[in-house]
């Protein structure tokens, strides 16, 4: 911890006086704060904008951004949906096998760049408000920084538990775990804050990729969820839903098209590429890399590696005719002599065809949280406070769009009716695993609904979970420099 927030203090980071559109031609890690920076309007854009870079780039230092790979990989192979395939990573073979320790050096990857990402956001939330500007521009970027502090604290205390609560800029230098109520407690004070004052959308050319008030709602509605805050997170779930800002995509193919970045569905999404809005970076996305199968390359695919790749459990599972499975998997390579290869299923539903038909670099949108799990967080919470009807009716929402094959409503997942409160639980369970293959949140969901020693072992057998297996440990790395962190005690 201490060489992190160090790390920090040093490098944080903040672009000169230039605005945002020469912001995307310019690398804003590469310079450093100085005493005269946080003077201007265009560096209160510029400091807001470099918080942003940090949840995308690989280029942050030692580590890849917040969303770049290691997370949603991480959530993917700890939990009963994804296998690693990836030769000479240890740290992900460890994860996908449940024998990781304090030493995984994807967990201290996490760790460090969330660290990293949130000491960038608390100098804008500290130095912002210091600046003679326009009023309303200010305290919508004190608003993004708080939005994204917010759902960085939220993966960590969900991950690791008690974890240092750093919001000020002169934190100690060994900062003690905080208790994971108080941490939860920031959580909501910072998304609550920043709903207040974040606008509803931003013009087409000028916000794509920007934290809004949808955002921040729906990712307190899944913070209410995560906490059994029922009454909150339906209450909150619901004022996106009626506030009409976002819808589903007809076609669930539609989803994951680059036509589609920053479209109806998307609440929040993370930039790749050439991002195409305001907030999008240079760095290109690893979902192809790692996700396409390398059989691809007879079909023109270049540098498609299949590192990580879905169980045969999680295929399976599927309804054969559900419009998910097709999207989400690739199991035929198409030979140049037009004969057809069938593998074992890869996952490609980050993969444009048409618009990246190479199938290398990516620039496609990582969806932190789309409507879809909107309509999840709301159909869940009711069901917990045995409403179970409004339930099923909002989870028969998303099972219709699975009907959907691209021209007509097939005659196959018919509606949920009937079901108990249980049932109803698992079918919600089992809709987000359709549904949110690779984005990042299955272990979360296992753990949430407490299904880590029943699930996993249905998709990797030779695998045994326990109750440590919900959380993980603090990073021995960070424990040998922070005599103040105390590991997490299954780990000890």
């Amino acid at each position: 911890m201490k060489n992190t927030i160090l790390k920090v203090l040093l490098i944080c980071v903040l672009v000169s006086s230039f605005g945002c559109n020469s912001f995307l031609n310019e690398d804003p890690k590469n310079l450093i704060t100085i005493e005269n920076y946080y003077q201007t309007e265009q560096d209160a854009v510029s400091a807001v904008n470099s918080v942003y870079a940090y949840l995308n780039s690989y280029s942050a230092g030692s580590t890849a951004g917040v969303y770049h790979s290691t997370f949603w990989v991480t959530a993917s192979l700890a939990s009963d949906e994804m296998l690693n395939n990836q030769i000479a990573a240890p740290q992900f073979d460890e994860l996908s096998n449940f024998n990781y320790t304090p030493k995984n050096a994807a967990l201290e990857e996490i760790w460090a760049i969330h660290y990293k990402t949130i000491g960038l956001a608390n100098i804008a939330i500290n130095r912002i408000p210091a600046i003679n500007m326009n009023t309303t521009l200010r305290d919508r970027l004190t608003g993004e920084a708080k939005f994204i502090r917010g759902l960085l604290y939220f993966n960590l205390v969900r991950m690791f538990g008690k974890v240092p609560l750093v919001i000020t800029e002169d934190a100690p230098l060994y900062p003690s775990q905080s208790e994971v109520s108080a941490i939860y407690d920031q959580i909501i004070k910072d998304l609550t804050e920043a709903a207040a004052v974040l606008p509803k959308s931003y013009p087409v050319s000028n916000g794509r990729g920007r934290a809004t008030w949808g955002a921040a709602k729906s990712i307190l509605a899944k913070v209410y969820l995560t906490n059994k805050q029922w009454q909150l997170a339906a209450n909150t779930a619901k004022e996106v839903i009626d506030s009409k800002e976002y819808a589903l995509w007809d076609d669930f193919a539609d989803v994951f098209k680059l036509s589609s970045r920053g479209g109806k569905e998307a609440v929040f999404s993370v930039g790749f590429g050439d991002g195409g809005g305001a907030i999008s970076f240079w760095e290109a996305g690893q979902f192809q890399v790692r996700l396409l199968p390398p059989d691809l390359s007879v079909e023109g695919v270049q540098n498609a590696q299949g590192w990580q790749i879905p169980t045969m459990y999680l295929y399976n599972a599927y309804d054969l005719n559900d419009r998910r499975r097709s999207v989400t998997f690739i199991t035929e390579i198409h030979n140049p002599d037009a004969s057809i290869k069938n593998i074992r299923p890869y996952i490609q539903k980050y993969w444009d065809r048409v618009a990246e038909p190479k199938g290398n670099e990516s620039s496609n949108d990582f969806p932190v949280i789309r409507y879809a799990e909107v309509l999840l967080i709301y159909a869940e919470a009711t069901n917990e406070l045995n409403d179970t009807q409004t339930a099923l009716q909002y989870v028969n929402i998303i099972r219709k769009r699975a009907r959907f094959d691209g021209t007509t409503y097939q005659n196959i997942l018919p509606d949920y009716n009937g079901l108990t409160q249980q049932q109803t639980r698992d079918a919600i369970l089992k809709e987000r695993m359709f549904e949110f293959v690779a984005e990042g949140q299955r272990w979360f969901d296992l753990v949430r609904f407490k299904k880590i020693e029943t699930q996993v072992p249905l998709a990797k057998p030779t695998i045994t979970p326990s109750a440590k297996n919900y959380i993980f440990p603090i990073p021995q790395y960070e424990i040998d420099l922070n005599k103040n962190l105390e590991q997490n005690a299954d780990y000890k």
